[in-house]
């Protein structure tokens, strides 16, 4: 696997070797290759495992900047979105191992001056963890962070970046990435490590596409009643175990606003069946076990909208929590694909989403959702 980095890094690096064909040929199409340092951060005093002092990553990310084409492109001031490979070594390789996974992202640049950029970038994917929680055949009892071979990756990062041409940038900056399988295998701390980095880009045809020249058409700052049903599946302890479903539903309003963003208040629901067969295996709240077995919450979201794509953020506090539940917050993280948007009509948007639910940096579990506008 580290080969196959390396190769893709040199391609990176000589791109006189590329066959400028097809999407090569894309004005603002780039390839960005980025080498991390890194530490883990012990987020939780549970995290009992060994922590590694130095961490390294490899990544490469193919971006394409957006020069106008549509109207989303204009309001959010030209962000780039990329598709990205990060390779992660852990350096403990009889606890950790490496992690080789994929995500979209995207780019936002949020200062431009000339040659210079300052911009954030942030991405949700799926990563392969080489050495998770085991007890057979091969023992790894001290990796109490991640219990399964498959996980969500999310890495962050701030970059400062200088353009020296038409078709070279050289950057550096920050970076944060967290790991974990959202509890659908056990245990589920998942690892969070942060940094910095250097890197370069490399535009084969040019990395500043001449900007369409338009005012984009301004949307109305409507309200919508909106519903939502989804379903997670999660593992309780011990490891290996059954995976129970969770089922999840949502009632709130929005508001539009700058044409661009969206505001959300109301209500979230979650029954929880795992925490129903505990309460019957333990033999507590007999006969009233479904009452204890379910979240209630208001919260609060903000949607900031790429077209069909919203990047969702979410916050909340528990009205009614679950039996042995601590938390009195939450917090979700994801995005929703809109397969219906319009602007009259009794139904306006119908949307698929996927969350990450986490109580700080300790992840609860992965949703997956579909939802309606009125």
């Amino acid at each position: 696997m580290k080969t196959r980095f390396l190769l893709i890094l040199a391609a990176c690096c000589f791109p006189g070797h590329l066959n400028a064909q097809g999407p090569l040929q894309w004005p603002g199409f780039g390839v960005e290759a980025n080498l991390w340092g890194n530490r883990m951060i012990r987020h939780t005093s549970t995290f009992t495992g060994p922590l590694s002092s130095f961490t390294s990553a490899l990544e490469i990310n193919l971006i394409k900047k957006t020069f106008g084409q549509k109207d989303w492109q204009i309001r959010r001031k030209f962000p780039q979105p990329g598709l990205g490979l990060i390779y992660i070594n852990y350096h403990v390789p009889d606890v950790y191992g490496e992690l080789v996974g994929i995500y979209p992202n995207i780019t936002l640049p949020l200062i431009r001056r000339k040659n210079l950029e300052l911009s954030f970038r942030a991405g949700m994917g799926v990563g392969y963890f080489t050495r998770p929680y085991a007890r057979t055949p091969v023992p790894n009892l001290k990796n109490v962070a991640i219990g399964g071979h498959f996980n969500n990756v999310s890495p962050f990062s701030l970059d400062a970046r200088i353009s020296l041409n038409r078709h070279w940038d050289v950057q550096a900056g920050f970076n944060f990435a967290h790991v974990s399988n959202a509890a659908f295998q056990q245990p589920n701390l998942g690892i969070n490590i942060w940094g910095a980095h250097v890197g370069m880009r490399y535009f084969p045809v040019t990395s500043k596409p001449e900007k369409i020249q338009r005012l984009p058409i301004r949307l109305s700052d409507r309200w919508l009643l909106q519903a939502r049903a989804g379903m997670a599946f999660v593992e309780r302890q011990p490891a290996n175990g059954p995976l129970y479903p969770t089922y999840m539903t949502a009632l709130f309003a929005s508001k539009r606003y700058l044409s661009k963003n969206k505001i959300a208040l109301g209500l979230d629901y979650a029954y929880l069946t795992d925490m129903y067969v505990f309460l019957k295996a333990i033999g507590a709240h007999t006969g009233r076990e479904k009452t204890h077995a379910y979240q209630l919450a208001a919260f609060a979201g903000h949607e900031f909208m790429y077209g069909r794509v919203g990047l969702l953020f979410q916050a909340g506090v528990y009205l009614k929590e679950p039996y042995g539940q601590k938390n009195r917050l939450y917090q979700k993280l994801g995005g929703n694909f809109y397969v219906l948007q319009r602007e009259t009509g009794l139904l306006k948007e119908v949307f698929f989403g996927a969350y990450l639910k986490t109580h700080l940096f300790v992840a609860e579990r992965f949703e997956m959702n579909i939802g309606i506008g009125i």
